[in-house]
């Protein structure tokens, strides 16, 4: 069901397995991991459009990745089954008509969260 024009995890054209995206961003400390661009909206084309992914990362996530994060592309492509364009930056022009059509896919529970300050394992 559509909420306020936006498409729903389920409407999308792609298949998400939500488990693997949740691992993969766990894995790497992402704590939210949204879709924009053409794949929640309705010019998706199966044929040529890649996925684009925006990630927010906690503080300091990338500081021991060294350039291991230029692949998270690549990782979520096998996840995704997709080209992805993987974005952790965007244009402050851009940032608005992201966020108004971005559709989250995982985003860290509270739990979690707090269980990171504390440094649980």
């Amino acid at each position: 069901m559509r909420d306020h024009g936006r498409m729903s995890i389920a409407e999308l054209p792609i298949q998400i397995d939500r488990e693997k995206v949740a691992e993969f961003c766990r894995a790497r400390g992402i704590r939210k991991l949204s879709l924009f661009g053409s794949v929640p909206r309705e010019d998706f084309d199966p044929e040529r459009s890649d996925v684009d992914v925006l990630a927010e990362f906690h503080p300091r996530a990338l500081r021991d990745s060294g350039w291991g994060y230029v692949l998270y592309g690549e990782e979520l492509r096998e996840i995704l089954g997709r080209k992805v364009d993987f974005c952790t930056h965007l244009r402050p022009w851009l940032q608005p008509l992201v966020e108004k059509q971005a559709l989250t896919i995982y985003a860290e529970s509270r739990e979690a969260l707090a269980c990171r300050h504390r440094e649980c394992v």
